[in-house]
């Protein structure tokens, strides 16, 4: 049975840092593809990072490129992601994410995802 489970989320100022972590079982983790999404209330769930299962080959949405950074972990089978720099637009409920299939153009989606993690709020005040 597949598990994500994330942790690490938080209220935080405005320029401030916060590390997400995401505990995968039920899945050979070193061998498949991993993300998280966020989803801002009122707003579609979107594409936040990807790390694919080869090659330490990652993608970023251009709205946290050069502040977030994605991570795994494979001897605890973790998957991290480190936020600095946060903004108030980054508020929203970060989900870990196992990908079935990857963005040809690297412009990933939910259509992309096979399971979730039930998600971890992230809230960054002014």
């Amino acid at each position: 049975q597949v598990h994500l489970v994330e942790s690490g989320g938080g209220l935080v100022q405005a320029g401030g840092s916060l590390k997400l972590s995401c505990a995968v079982s039920g899945l050979p983790f070193s061998s498949v593809a991993l993300g998280w999404f966020r989803q801002a209330p009122g707003k579609e769930r979107e594409f936040v990072s990807v790390s694919a299962h080869y090659g330490g080959v990652t993608w970023y949405h251009d709205s946290v490129k050069g502040r977030f950074t994605i991570s795994r972990d494979n001897a605890k089978s973790t998957l991290n992601l480190q936020m600095n720099d946060l903004k108030r637009e980054d508020t929203a409920l970060y989900y870990c994410a196992k990908l079935s299939t990857y963005a040809v153009d690297g412009n990933f989606s939910t259509n992309n995802v096979r399971y979730w993690g039930q998600g971890t709020q992230v809230t960054v005040s002014s």
